[in-house]
C-alpha cells in the first residue's frame, strides 16, 4: 500500500513541476485538450494506461 502512495506522490511531483516551471505550457495543453474530440482523449488515455502498466510490469518483472 505504501508503494501506491509513493506513486501518487510522484504524480503530484510531475504535475507540480509542469505548473512551477512552465505554466504557459500547462495552459496551452489544457486548451488543446479542451478542443480535442472526446474519443481521441479516451484512446490517448487508454494508451497511457497500457504503457504505464507495461512499464510497471517490466520493472517489477
Amino acid at each position: 500500500m505504501s508503494e501506491l502512495f509513493v506513486g501518487l506522490g510522484l504524480v503530484f511531483v510531475i504535475e507540480g513541476l509542469l505548473w512551477a516551471l512552465a505554466p504557459g505550457l500547462g495552459f496551452r495543453l489544457m486548451k488543446l485538450a479542451a478542443s480535442t474530440p472526446e474519443m481521441e482523449l479516451r484512446v490517448s488515455g487508454a494508451v497511457a494506461v497500457a504503457l504505464g502498466v507495461l512499464v510497471i510490469w517490466l520493472v517489477r518483472g
